[in-house]
Formats: C-alpha cells, structure tokens, sequence
C-alpha cells in the first residue's frame, strides 16, 4: 500500500485535536500499549486537546477514567466519549423513555440506559428494546437465549423491537497476542438467528451507535469545535472507516487488531497515514 508513515511526533504538531481509540492503541485487556502513557503524557504536559474516542459501552466514564489511571494513563474524565454515552442522545430522539430495556452487559451498562430513560428489565420478561452492551458481566447463554425468546415471541405477537449496538467490534485484543469476541459478535449471533427464522424481514437488524457510525465522531466535532481533527485507530472497518465517513483524517496504528501487510484497500477504508507506535522522541 502506498500510505504514507507519520510519526508520533509528526501527528502532534500537525492536529488541532487528536482523537484516539482505546483498545489496541492505546491500552490492551490488561495494560497499556508501548509508549501509550508516555505518548499521553506528551499530550497533557503540551496541552494538546484529545479526546478517547472509544466504542467502550461497559463502562461508564468515571469507571473507564479510574482504569486508565491505573494503568498510567492520567486521561480525564471529560476527555473520554464512549460509545454507551450515545444512548442518551439516541433515546430522546427516538422518544424511548420508559421503555422496557434488555441490556447485555454488566452494571455500567445497565446504567447508561438508566441514564438514557430506559426501564431496564430482566431478560425472561417481556421488553421493547435490546441494548447489546458487552459480551461480559451477565450469565451469556442463559441471558442470551431468555433475550432470543422473548424477542421472537414479540415479533410474532406483531410488536416491534428495537435493537441497539453502542459497541459494534466484533473482536478485541487481549494481553499478549491474545483476542476476544466482542458485543459485535453477539449482535451478529441475533441478526443470524433473525435472518433464519424471518427471511424476508431485512428490516430486523441492530442499529450501530459507535464506530463507524457518524455519531460519535459527530460528538467529538461539537466538543472539540476544532477544525483540523485525526483520528488514531488499529481497526480499519471502525475506526478509519469511520473517520473517513466523517471527512476526518485517519491514521492506522499498527499495534491492535487490523494486522500491518494487508493488500489494497478500497478507498473507504484508506488511511491518511500509517504509524508503527505511539513512541515519541524524549523532550529536550
């Protein structure tokens, strides 16, 4: 591919405003990536706005702010947009507050949707929204087929369903070489199972809030108001896609899931530049 590199340093002096993944650029399951805190140490000490632009909807910023600081990164809180702060927005406009809510996902999860208006409910009762939150913090396959059921039995009484994907990764990289399924890989076992049983229903899918979809990024332009954004990300079907979308900048980090030597990509899913690591030369 003929993308050109840029270095860590070269992306801080050329950006306003710096907008970052999470998992795979700056932090894995269990620690933070090379160079990411120092890189984030950078960004603070010059004063560099940046925000965390993560599809994260299993913790809430306060959460998600006391984990990165246990791993060194000091990010505060209000520079953190996740995907699982979309649902706010999402459920006013679509005037869902007080709707009975499914969520998979752990108690941070259930909260967001809390926040948002929803009357969270167990997944054996009867419900009008299904928040795919996370693959963890809830009994999987007993919740997951109690939520099939109950979806089925709504569609085939004639009452409608809504389905919503904060997180729409599929796989995520653990500690080491590790990776897992993410959210996105459950929602992808529904629309399955959804398209085996009701063929002719191209209606029945869930409706993306996080990357690639324009939402997020569209927050981080109003929080920003900054006029030359990019975008660091390791995943090229959500985060450059994404960010080309949104006519942002991106850059392809090749430290997370999106494996470096893939061929040529359509134009979609072209990165501006390319960068090895988030390691900056010493200050002076």
């Amino acid at each position: 591919m003929d993308i050109p590199n840029i270095t860590a340093d070269e992306l801080i002096d050329r950006y306003e405003t710096l907008l970052l993944d999470a998992y795979g650029v700056l932090v894995h399951s269990t620690g933070p990536m090379p160079g990411a805190a120092a890189f984030v140490d950078r960004l603070n000490g010059s004063g560099k706005p940046y925000y965390l632009l993560t599809n994260d909807a299993s913790r809430l910023p306060s959460t998600l702010a006391r984990r990165l600081h246990g791993f060194g990164l000091a990010i505060p809180e209000d520079r953190l947009i996740t995907s699982g702060g979309l649902l706010a927005r999402y459920f006013a406009e679509q005037g869902l507050a007080g709707a009975r809510c499914v969520v998979l996902g752990p108690e941070d999860s259930r909260r967001y949707v809390e926040e948002a208006g929803g009357c969270v409910v167990p997944a054996a009762e009867a419900y009008e929204v299904l928040v795919v939150a996370d693959e963890a913090g809830f009994p999987f396959f007993d919740t997951v087929d109690a939520a099939l059921t109950g979806l089925f039995r709504s569609l085939e009484a004639g009452r409608g369903v809504r389905l919503l994907l904060p997180n729409p990764d599929v796989i995520y990289p653990k500690g080491g070489t590790g990776f897992g399924f993410a959210s996105g890989g459950v929602a992808a076992m529904f629309e399955a199972a959804l398209r085996g049983r009701y063929p002719d229903r191209a209606d029945l899918h869930f409706v993306r809030l996080g990357k690639p979809a324009v939402a997020i990024f569209a927050e981080a332009r109003r929080r920003s108001a900054a006029k030359s954004l990019v975008m660091v990300g390791d995943q090229l079907e959500t985060d450059i896609a994404g960010a080309r979308a949104a006519g942002i900048d991106a850059v392809w980090i090749t430290t997370g899931v999106t494996a470096d030597g893939v061929g040529a990509l359509p134009e979609r899913l072209r990165p501006t530049y390319r960068m090895a690591s988030l390691n900056c030369a010493p200050l002076g």
